[in-house]
C-alpha cells in the first residue's frame, strides 16, 4: 500500500517516466490527440430535489472514515459524500475518504441514509502525475473543493496497473476520451457510475 509525502508529486525527478520522459496527464491526453479543458458541471439532485452542496476542500489533517488514514498524505483519488439525514461518525458533512472504491464501500453500507452529493476527483480537469513508489504506479492526489466533480457524471477507468491510497481503485474522467486514453495505456476497464456495484468494488482494493 503506497504512503508517500504529497510534496513528492511536485519534484519533476520523482515523476515516473519511461523512455527518458516526464508522464503527466498532459503526455497522456496529447498521445490520445484530445482536448482537456473541462468546467466542473453536474447536479447531484437528492432525492428530495433540492439542489446538492458545493464541495468542500478537505483539510490537511481529515482522515478517511474507512481506513481512518490522513488523505493528504497519501496518492491516489480522493472523495467525499454528502448526506441529508445523518453524518458520519466523529464530524459533520461530508464522508471523506482516500479512495474511491471505499467511498463506493461506504456508500453501499449506508444505503438507508438519503445522499446529497457523492463527488469524486476529477482527473479530465487536474494535471496529474504518475510516478513509481514501492514498483506502483501511483497517481498524484487532490483534496480541494476545484478538483471534485459529481460522481455521477465521469467515467471510472476500474482496476488499472495505477493504484492511490488504498491499490487498484476507480479512476474518474468527466470527459470519456479522457478515460478511454487512460485505460488504453494503462489497461483496466471503464464503468459509468451506475455501473459500479459492490462487487466490482470488493475486487479493489490493496
Amino acid at each position: 500500500m503506497p504512503s508517500n509525502d504529497p510534496s513528492d508529486f511536485d519534484d519533476g525527478s520523482d515523476v515516473w517516466r519511461r523512455d527518458g520522459r516526464q508522464r503527466t496527464r498532459r503526455h497522456v491526453l496529447a498521445a490520445a490527440g484530445v482536448a482537456s479543458t473541462v468546467g466542473l458541471t453536474g447536479c447531484l439532485g437528492g432525492d428530495g430535489g433540492s439542489e446538492p452542496p458545493d464541495p468542500v476542500t478537505l483539510g490537511t489533517n481529515a482522515d478517511c472514515d474507512v481506513c481512518g488514514m490522513v488523505i493528504a498524505q497519501h496518492p491516489g483519488p480522493t472523495a467525499e459524500i454528502f448526506y441529508a439525514d445523518q453524518q458520519p461518525e466523529g464530524h459533520e458533512n461530508p464522508a471523506r475518504f482516500d479512495s474511491t472504491w471505499e467511498a463506493f464501500q461506504y456508500d453501499f453500507d449506508h444505503e438507508d441514509w438519503t445522499r446529497e452529493g457523492f463527488y469524486v476527483t476529477d482527473y479530465s480537469t487536474v494535471d496529474y502525475e504518475l510516478r513509481e513508489d514501492g514498483g506502483q504506479t501511483v497517481i498524484s492526489t487532490y483534496y480541494d473543493a476545484e478538483s471534485f466533480t459529481d460522481a455521477t457524471d465521469v467515467t471510472f477507468v476500474v482496476g488499472s496497473e495505477v493504484v492511490g491510497a488504498m491499490g487498484k481503485d476507480l479512476i474518474g474522467f468527466s470527459e470519456r476520451e479522457n478515460a478511454e486514453a487512460f485505460r488504453d495505456e494503462h489497461g483496466g476497464d471503464l464503468a459509468p457510475f451506475d455501473d459500479v456495484t459492490p462487487t466490482m468494488v470488493a475486487t479493489l482494493g490493496a
